[in-house]
């Protein structure tokens, strides 16, 4: 399974909010990480066929997803950020009426919904009512829905938001149990959500993608631009407002400083290891207009 994105575009006005997009994804699953406004959810329903690009291609497997009609949408499993239920529904009842939307056999579909509801760890729950259900709960019943039919593609459009955070690792094992042999594209901008599990992570601001890699390649581009430094006066703070700092921890009378610089904020600074944090806060304020990493 191969999806191309070829300049994807999408304009309001005089600003994009998708600008030239373009990237290819292979099986496995990819991180879209970004601000809020950053342009994940525009290249999610440009995606799915909610919302219409103004210019540019998508494939998949070398074929145009706007000519594939039906077939496309038999392929493609999709959780939204904000996912409607019918609150009065029994959490099977609505999964069977999903799977009649879907024109899924309604046997089939009931045993593979009982199936993913053990595997959600909700099959004691299948008679409660949505509306009784919690946030996390909900959203497991989220891509349960997004997951029937066994869909080649998973897309999933900030699935976190909201959870706390033992369901947010409940979900993201979820995620990694479901992305055998599929693509996932899961949009968030909540770095732990994609560090860990995620084979590359694509970084985008203001509608553009500015970085596709793995994480591991990502963070190798940052070394040498994490510095920690101690301050035994709070007071010497001042000085270090013009850097970005990823963290800040206070211990005893220290103040420890985490800063993002492309060279040694001050001579006792002490290189540190990157991590995808430093790479999503350094491509999202240290670029563009960001702040400045010298001190006048």
């Amino acid at each position: 399974m191969q999806i191309e994105f070829e300049n994807i575009s999408k304009k309001y006005g005089r600003r994009y909010a998708l600008e030239h997009f373009s990237a290819t994804l292979e099986q496995g699953i990819y991180g879209l990480l970004g601000a809020n406004g950053a342009g994940k959810t525009t290249l999610i329903s440009i995606f799915v066929g909610i919302l219409k690009k103004d210019n540019g291609t998508i494939r998949l497997d070398g074929e145009d997803i706007s000519k594939m009609g039906k077939e496309f949408l038999g392929k493609i499993g999709y959780m939204p950020q904000y996912p409607v239920f019918y609150k009065d529904f029994r959490v099977l009842e609505f999964l069977q009426y999903m799977c009649e939307l879907k024109g899924i056999p309604k046997k089939e579909g009931t045993e593979y919904a009982e199936e993913l509801l053990e595997i959600v760890n909700l099959k004691n729950d299948m008679n409660k009512r949505i509306g009784a259900l919690s946030g996390g709960m909900r959203q497991r019943v989220g891509i349960v829905q997004a997951m029937l039919g066994r869909p080649e593609v998973l897309v999933l459009d900030e699935p976190t938001a909201g959870l706390d955070p033992q369901e947010r690792i409940r979900f993201r094992n979820l995620i990694a149990r479901f992305s055998e042999k599929r693509t996932i594209l899961l949009a968030t901008h909540i770095v732990s959500d994609v560090e860990f599990i995620s084979n590359e992570v694509l970084i985008m601001k203001e509608g553009r993608l500015l970085k596709k890699d793995t994480t591991e390649n990502l963070e190798k581009e940052m070394t040498g631009k994490v510095w920690n430094i101690t301050l035994k006066n709070a007071g010497d703070f001042g000085a270090y407002e013009k850097y970005n700092i990823s963290n800040m921890q206070r211990e005893g009378g220290n103040l420890h400083l985490r800063v993002l610089s492309e060279k040694p904020p001050k001579e006792e600074a002490i290189m540190a290891a990157p991590n995808l944090e430093d790479v999503f806060l350094y491509y999202n304020n240290c670029l563009d207009g960001g702040k400045h990493d010298t001190i006048n």
